[in-house]
């Protein structure tokens, strides 16, 4: 079933409208997880950091054995051409995404001659600037690289965040903070997080078991030049118990606060919403519309 609604699909050379079938029940990607995706925004018209999203997915293709077969310039191309096709200032969802379509003898190796390609456009308004979200801790955490594609946005991935959100919600909580391997905060189950205390921003170091994802590198680059300490370092659960202000960043909400974790509450802080301003102001910069 479809997130959002007003669907457009890119497959085999052409836009077509819907969510068009474009995997085979023999594809590689259909029977054994072969897939990798990413995504961007459109909003106000802006797509923010589009190509590096579009260069991340041909990365993320090459890191699960998927030949990537399209040049992230002309994955731009293609997106702006199906943006084309909504009205001005529709919010959208972007998810180029690829799989693999056949295996070696084993049936278990990805053929590297061939794999999949589709672009799939979807309407999502982004939410309100003040919708927050609950923390909690959860039983699962993030695997290594010697465990898990982990270096790629990979759909095989995706299980063990359904996982987190499950048990989350049936604690009566919207989204859990997960720990890596070593049982120090990696990120939540959807989306990278930062902590604020004493006016200083943290977040977890990237440590090879999460994705530091496109937006968390643009939040922290905005933030440092507005003047900001901003700390990449390990962080604890205890960390967040006694911090000011805790939010999430992600591309599809891009700043959203958090207003408890495991019973600490926190208001809905300046830093989250210095953050947020920054991005926007940023976004409406030639470079951030490019």
């Amino acid at each position: 079933m479809a997130t959002g609604s007003n669907i457009r699909t890119y497959f085999e050379g052409s836009w077509h409208e819907g969510d068009v079938p474009v995997m085979r029940a023999a594809d590689h990607g259909s029977w054994l997880g072969t897939t990798v995706f990413d995504g961007a925004r459109q909003v106000d018209g802006l797509t923010p950091d589009l190509d590096l999203h579009c260069a991340r997915v041909n990365r993320s293709a090459a890191a699960l054995m998927i030949t990537p077969t399209v040049e992230a310039d002309r994955m731009v191309e293609i997106v702006r051409e199906g943006l084309a096709l909504y009205p001005k200032g529709t919010p959208v969802y972007i998810r180029p995404m690829y799989w693999a379509l056949d295996g070696d003898a084993s049936g278990i190796v990805p053929r590297a001659e061939g794999s999949g390609f589709a672009i799939c456009l979807e309407e999502i308004p982004m939410a309100a600037p003040d919708a927050a979200v609950t923390l909690t801790t959860t039983q699962f955490r993030r695997p290594v690289l010697a465990d898990n594609v982990v270096n790629a946005k990979a759909g095989c991935l995706y299980p063990n965040n359904a996982r987190m959100l499950v048990e989350a919600r049936s604690k009566g909580y919207g989204n859990a903070l997960v720990a890596d391997a070593m049982g120090n905060v990696a990120e939540s189950a959807t989306a990278n997080v930062f902590m604020v205390r004493d006016g200083a921003v943290f977040t977890p170091i990237p440590n090879g078991t999460f994705l530091a994802g496109i937006t968390r590198a643009r939040h922290i680059k905005n933030l440092r030049a507005d003047g900001l300490e901003v700390h990449e370092t390990v962080l604890t659960f205890d960390d967040f118990r006694k911090a000011d202000e805790v939010f999430l960043t992600g591309n599809m909400s891009k700043v959203t606060p958090v207003s408890e974790f495991d019973g600490t509450s926190y208001q809905i802080g300046p830093v989250a919403r210095r953050a947020r301003e920054l991005y926007w102001d940023w976004a409406r910069t030639d470079a951030g519309a490019a």
